[in-house]
């Protein structure tokens, strides 16, 4: 339908005589009608889609989801990607060639040759402390506290919300077992990924 529009104005443009010319502009106001009125469908449907993706997101307690879709609703976008180059300053399209590329980039920027003079530097005066003792239970509640919401707790996907409900709780449980754990030198093997 776009380029049936495109298609009459070029028409329009092109014709020789006031009557075809009229003939084109209506038969291109027409179709240019018809194009908005699909444009104005579409985003309609678009925008509905968006909501009930909103609502279920909210029913499903998905902040993430709904942030996004929200952020998605306001029109409010992000800058876009800085293009990748090559080294001679031309930018590459291809995904695999920007994979390429920034595997060179990097293999340039960390793979270099030791220094000629390493810096010397002492040994500490004294050996440092270092606490060797199991999780205290202020910080088993600390790292609680401090995992995000939306996540799920790798690798067994369990929720976030469920440890974060009752903090004191499931810190004290986590405290017995990592202190067992410590104690006994040995990690489970469903824990080993």
């Amino acid at each position: 339908m776009i380029q049936e529009s495109r298609n009459k104005k070029a028409a329009i443009n092109t014709s020789r005589t006031r009557a075809e010319k009229a003939k084109a502009q209506v038969e291109y106001t027409e179709v240019n009608r018809q194009v908005k009125k699909s444009t104005r469908t579409d985003k309609r449907k678009y925008v509905e889609y968006l909501a009930m993706t909103a609502e279920k997101a909210v029913r499903e307690e998905n902040m993430k989801q709904l942030y996004d879709t929200i952020k998605k609703l306001s029109g409010h976008h992000s800058k876009p990607e800085r293009p990748v180059k090559s080294k001679e300053g031309k930018v590459v399209t291809n995904i695999e060639e920007q994979q390429n590329r920034w595997v060179e980039h990097f293999k340039e920027l960390l793979n270099r040759p030791a220094p000629l003079n390493p810096p010397n530097i002492e040994a500490a005066p004294t050996d440092l402390t270092i606490d060797v003792r199991p999780p205290a239970f202020k910080e088993i509640s600390m790292a609680i506290r401090q995992i995000k919401s939306d996540k799920a707790v790798r690798p067994n996907n369990f929720p976030a919300k469920a440890l974060k409900a009752d903090v004191a709780a499931n810190a004290r449980i986590l405290h017995i077992l990592f202190n067992k754990v410590w104690d006994e030198e040995q990690v489970p093997t469903d824990w080993i990924e």
